[in-house]
C-alpha cells in the first residue's frame, strides 16, 4: 500500500506542475527508470500494478497532459524515430482512424503505443 501511495503522490506532483508536459510525466512515472518500474520491477508485479485504480488515474493524467501539449518537448526529452513495417491495409486503417478522430497519425500511434497490451495478443518471434 505504501508503494501505491508513493506512486500516486509522485504522479500528482508531476501532473500539477505549472509547466507539466506528458513526456516528462511518462518518463518519471511509467518510463523504464520511472517510479512504477522501480517499485514493480518484475513483469508479474507490474502486471498486477496495471490492474489498480492508481494505474488508471495515471493513465488519465497522462491523457490530459497529452491533450494540453501534444508536442514532445525537445529540451528535456529528445525524440526518436522508429520505422514500423505494416501492411498497406493497416496503414490505410490508421490513416482513416486518424482522420475520423481529427488527429494526426503520429498522435494516434502514440496513443495506441501508450495502451496496455495483453500478453496473449503479442506474438512471440521465432
Amino acid at each position: 500500500m505504501e508503494k501505491l501511495h508513493a506512486i500516486q503522490q509522485r504522479a500528482e506532483e508531476l501532473f500539477n506542475r505549472e509547466n507539466a508536459d506528458w513526456a516528462t510525466f511518462f518518463r518519471e512515472v511509467l518510463g523504464v527508470n520511472g517510479i512504477v518500474h522501480q517499485s514493480y520491477p518484475t513483469p508479474e508485479s507490474l502486471a498486477e500494478f496495471e490492474k489498480t485504480a492508481q494505474y488508471q488515474d495515471i493513465q488519465q493524467m497522462l491523457s490530459r497532459l497529452r491533450e494540453k501539449n501534444t508536442q514532445v518537448p525537445t529540451t528535456d526529452e529528445p525524440t526518436r524515430v522508429i520505422t514500423v513495417r505494416l501492411p498497406k491495409s493497416l496503414h490505410e486503417s490508421l490513416r482513416a482512424e486518424a482522420h475520423s478522430r481529427q488527429t494526426s497519425m503520429n498522435q494516434l500511434c502514440i496513443s495506441k503505443l501508450l495502451q496496455i497490451i495483453d500478453q496473449q495478443f503479442v506474438p512471440v518471434e521465432a
